[in-house]
């Protein structure tokens, strides 16, 4: 396996309140589960750091258990009752102490959390990519309005996964890119 390495300073992976209760309550739950574990093995290959929020994980459970297993050991996780990611206890500490200044995106509810949470991440003169493919709600209408909302901001960039790490990797010559190509044929299994 290729050894991961820091490729872009300032860059995070958020994985937002992917949780049992929330993914059983979309249409496309298992979809959203599958490339969110793809965007987390893919920032963990590439050297990104990655943070998890979970919504009132005493009442509504953990993080999905191979979302958060793809984190490997010790993985970040902040409990959250607010509906952005900002209100959860030491993550602004946690994205200062990191040096964060541009999110990637993932996670449930686009038309809630995600929304609230890229609002804030701009307002706080961050940089926001949101995986598009990673993203779901349980209305379509809603998600597709949140995304159109989002996309109206220049800070507010809205691609598929694969399009951005392979942006990240750049070029087949990267160390880690015969690594990243399994990982993009194993994803939907």
């Amino acid at each position: 396996m290729a050894t991961p390495t820091k490729t872009i300073p300032g860059l995070a992976l958020l994985v937002l309140d992917v949780q049992d209760i929330f993914l059983r309550a979309m249409a496309c739950g298992d979809a959203v589960r599958k490339s969110c574990r793809f965007a987390v093995q893919a920032a963990k290959l590439l050297g990104i750091p990655v943070v998890y929020t979970e919504q009132t994980p005493s009442k509504l459970g953990p993080t999905t258990p191979d979302v958060l297993g793809a984190a490997g050991d010790d993985p970040v996780i902040f409990p959250k009752d607010s509906f952005s990611s900002f209100g959860a206890d030491g993550f602004s500490e946690w994205l200062e102490e990191h040096e964060i200044t541009h999110l990637l995106i993932c996670g449930i509810e686009t038309s809630i959390c995600i929304y609230q949470t890229a609002l804030q991440a701009i307002d706080s003169d961050m940089e926001v990519t949101l995986l598009t493919d990673a993203l779901g709600a349980r209305r379509s209408q809603d998600h597709e309005a949140a995304l159109q909302a989002l996309a109206r901001k220049t800070e507010c960039h809205l691609l598929p996964s694969e399009t951005v790490f392979y942006s990240i990797l750049g070029t087949s010559k990267h160390p880690c890119f015969k690594t990243f190509n399994s990982l993009v044929r194993d994803r939907d299994k």
